[in-house]
């Protein structure tokens, strides 16, 4: 990846943090929650950063997965590498369209555009006989098993939230258009690539893809695409604005700065959940030990400053 002024950065927002409470879950508040991000990664591009973005899709691509369960009885309903697409295009239409307008109103001769981007899985990974990815909105209890019941879901609950649909999240292989990625890079443009961790493929037998019935983690191929497009910086902008150890507890303690060895062992101690903040790390270790200089996990209001130094967790190979 080439980088001009202060270096490369691949940057992954959260699809959660496009949701900025429960009662603003509509597009139109989504979209908001969208130009204030591009606003804080523009500034981030004026100081000299080279940016490629993606994003999540948890909530989102839950929720056209929901709509299509509800209308089952009159229309065919859509698989969930489908739906998976379908957030690739509509959540890439956000941004694209936000940071259009950007770089616009701040004259800024640059333009961004979407790549609908496949990864390839293993498709006997371990993850399809564990489901643990949560995808859409948060249910009471009884609600839960209902839809277990009617839809055959598997479900987890996340203390102090409330339960949700869990479905297989396969590791990540091979980011299929890396090539055309790169061409886009190179022509300038910003380019939003690998949303909800990429639409999962796999290749059969005769070496055709086909599309899996899983969601990808998008940190861990937000760290894929970092090492392979041999980016400086790995930034994941989560709801938090830095990582915490003993999160939620009386004693819980904000972390500024962790070497690889300092988050291993917090790893070991179960420091990191799982369903959350744990693939995060999981994806800026993995990116350091490919040769990554720095990592960072902040929210999007602190990007610009997370990437200066000042703000967010910072994580460093030694």
């Amino acid at each position: 990846m080439n980088s001009n002024g202060t270096g490369s950065v691949v940057i992954g927002v959260g699809g959660n943090s496009l949701i900025t409470s429960a009662d603003r879950q509509s597009i139109a508040h989504q979209y908001e929650a969208v130009e204030e991000t591009v606003r804080n990664i523009v500034d981030a591009g004026e100081e000299g950063w080279n940016i490629v973005l993606t994003h999540g899709n948890g909530p989102q691509v839950g929720f056209v997965l929901e709509r299509s369960e509800i209308a089952a009885p009159d229309v065919i309903t859509i698989p969930i590498d489908y739906a998976v697409a379908d957030i690739q295009g509509a959540v890439g239409y956000m941004f694209g369209r936000a940071f259009d307008n950007e770089y616009y109103v701040r004259s800024i001769n640059k333009s961004s555009v979407a790549v609908i981007t496949r990864v390839l899985v293993d498709p006997g990974d371990e993850a399809f006989r564990n489901p643990i990815k949560p995808i859409g909105p948060f249910f009471n209890e009884e609600t839960a098993k209902d839809r277990v019941r009617k839809f055959g879901w598997s479900v987890k609950e996340d203390p102090g939230k409330g339960w949700r649909r869990v479905v297989a999240s396969p590791r990540p292989l091979e980011i299929v258009e890396l090539n055309q990625i790169l061409d886009l890079i190179d022509r300038e443009y910003t380019v939003i690539a690998c949303g909800g961790g990429g639409i999962p493929v796999s290749r059969s037998g005769n070496g055709k893809l086909e599309g899996v019935e899983a969601v990808i983690d998008k940190d861990l191929t937000s760290s894929l695409l970092a090492s392979d497009l041999k980016a400086d910086v790995l930034l994941l902008a989560t709801g938090v604005p830095k990582v915490a150890i003993n999160f939620g507890r009386p004693d819980q303690q904000w972390l500024n700065y962790l070497s690889i060895e300092e988050a291993e062992k917090l790893q070991g101690e179960d420091q990191f959940d799982a369903g959350s903040m744990g693939p995060k790390v999981d994806a800026i270790l993995e990116f350091l030990k490919n040769g990554g200089k720095r990592g960072i996990i902040t929210d999007p209001k602190n990007i610009a400053g997370a990437l200066t130094g000042d703000g967010g967790t910072q994580f460093y190979a030694s």
